[in-house]
């Protein structure tokens, strides 16, 4: 259904410069940057159309993961070493963050950014497991295991 709409929107800008072509305004300023923009707008939308058709054609269900992250039960988890802990205080309103670097030796370090001050719960230089819920676009931390 997604892809359907997502052709039709990447056609209906099309249909905007036949318009401005039949009635001849596409050599006045006014219609030819109507054009560019309808223009850039189709090709914006068609690209992702391009790009979703590609993706389930090669079978894939979900961009690939470099192995750190894994979901059980709606809940997400990553395993390795704690190398650094930053906390940052947002504003009124906000809630404050932590940004956590997690290696697991195979791949590439991984930033994680957490709700709350995590400082005292992750310890730099700890072998963990955190197991955290995605809740109002936001990472909440539910679990740490240190094998």
């Amino acid at each position: 259904m997604t892809l359907v709409l997502s052709v039709l929107l990447a056609l209906v800008p099309l249909l905007g410069i036949l318009w401005i072509v039949m009635y001849g305004s596409v050599t006045t300023v006014d219609g030819l940057f109507m054009s560019l923009i309808l223009l850039t707008m189709s090709g914006i939308v068609g690209l992702n159309v391009l790009l979703e058709l590609r993706r389930r054609l090669s079978g894939e269900s979900k961009p690939a993961s470099s192995g750190l992250t894994s979901k059980v039960s709606g809940r997400l988890m990553r395993r390795g070493k704690v190398q650094s802990v930053q906390f940052y205080e947002s504003g009124v309103g906000q809630p404050n963050k932590s940004v956590v670097t997690i290696a697991n030796g195979v791949a590439s370090s991984q930033m994680l950014v957490l709700e709350g001050d995590m400082r005292n719960a992750l310890p730099v230089g700890q072998r963990v497991e955190v197991t955290f819920r995605k809740e109002n676009g936001h990472n909440v931390l539910v679990n740490v295991d240190y094998p």
